[in-house]
């Protein structure tokens, strides 16, 4: 199933907050950023709420699902 994020975006929103800065509020890897960033891995529930709680956004604002059957 394909998710698409806007976490780089989002950080970047965020005062350019580095990657090692959102994994230590997360309490996860950088490495966790890394590979949600680019697509590789796709975050728990709880940590996708986690994430868009902590940009003030609602998590269909942060990650959205792509239906390739539509396209």
């Amino acid at each position: 199933m394909p998710v698409k994020n806007s976490v780089r975006r989002c950080r970047f929103d965020a005062d350019e907050m580095t990657q090692q800065q959102l994994a230590d509020r997360l309490g996860v890897s950088r490495q966790t950023i890394i590979s949600i960033e680019s697509g590789k891995y796709q975050p728990s529930l709880e940590l996708a709420f986690r994430i868009a709680a902590l940009f003030g956004k609602r998590i269909e604002e942060v990650f959205v699902f792509v239906d390739e059957s539509k396209t």
